[in-house]
């Protein structure tokens, strides 16, 4: 996947809750694409802090060549459920806590990192596949979404088991009782799934993840699956009490009620989430001093 040939538009995409110094690099970030004569698009945080006119993010991801975020890992994850099939590097600037998947650290010098990449172009991009996650209901389509973590299968307040049952490529893989169950993407490997028992996948190779929530049996255990595969789950426990439905959450931050019956087919999406780094040898100097890996 080739880099874009010439950035004539940047997205600008904020957090609602920056600080001071946040709004400091904001604005020193918008000075200096002014500055290179870029044209500048702003979602509507980014607009509110820069007294801007807002553009919607599904906008910001189909019109721009380059975006760049302003807060944690959460504001990249919301920005991924807006990608188009066009190649948009985004730079995450973390002004958050943790910043997983950020690029860029608020004591870095941002005019240097800058220069880097729309002056000198020394940035290299980092392909990061997404998951499909689809719901059917008596065999007619509900709702699709776009996953750059995880989907999660759960129940809310009931401490009671589910029994699914899962299916790759319509052949039977498993009928299992559990809490729930997580379907990752490598980038999510390191999340709710590796708090689950699940493993620690490298975000280059073309797989996902299938990791059971508290199973029943200790035998059940997560298994990573080729990505070109489809894994459908049935919801095959009966209702018992009025309100308990299930939910499948997407990224922790979309959830929506499913019933007893309904498939979920997971696929790997035709969209890529494409972040821009300054240096390819990241991931496991990230996964020591955010996870604490090997310590």
């Amino acid at each position: 996947m080739e880099k874009p040939t010439k950035i004539e538009v940047v997205g600008l995409v904020a957090n609602r809750s920056l600080d001071r110094s946040g709004k400091a690099i904001l604005k020193k970030v918008e000075k200096f694409l002014i500055k290179q004569k870029k044209k500048i698009s702003y979602n509507n945080h980014a607009a509110n802090y820069l007294d801007k006119k807002r553009t919607a993010k599904d906008v910001i991801m189909r019109k721009s060549d380059f975006v760049i975020t302003f807060g944690g890992d959460g504001t990249l994850i919301r920005i991924a459920r807006h990608v188009d099939y066009k190649i948009v590097p985004i730079l995450a600037i973390n002004l958050g806590s943790v910043g997983f998947l950020t690029e860029v650290q608020r004591n870095q010098k941002i005019t240097d990192v800058l220069k880097r990449i729309f002056v000198d172009d020394k940035y290299k991009l980092d392909i990061r596949s997404m998951l499909r996650a689809t719901i059917y209901r008596k065999g007619k389509k509900i709702e699709t979404f776009l996953a750059l973590n995880e989907a999660v299968i759960n129940q809310g307040n009931f401490a009671r088991l589910i029994e699914l049952t899962a299916h790759i490529n319509q052949r039977k893989m498993i009928r299992f009782k559990a809490d729930g169950m997580i379907v990752a993407t490598p980038t999510g490997s390191t999340g709710h799934s590796l708090s689950a028992g699940g493993p620690i996948v490298h975000p280059q190779l073309d797989a996902f993840v299938f990791t059971p929530i508290c199973p029943s049996k200790l035998s059940i255990r997560p298994i990573v699956i080729p990505s070109n595969r489809q894994l459908t789950i049935t919801i095959e426990t009966k209702r018992r009490f009025e309100k308990h439905d299930l939910s499948l959450t997407i990224d922790g931050q979309i959830v929506t009620q499913i019933k007893y019956g309904d498939q979920i087919k997971f696929r790997r999406s035709t969209r890529h989430f494409i972040l821009a780094r300054l240096t390819n040898t990241r991931y496991y100097k990230v996964l020591r001093e955010k996870l604490g890996w090997g310590d």
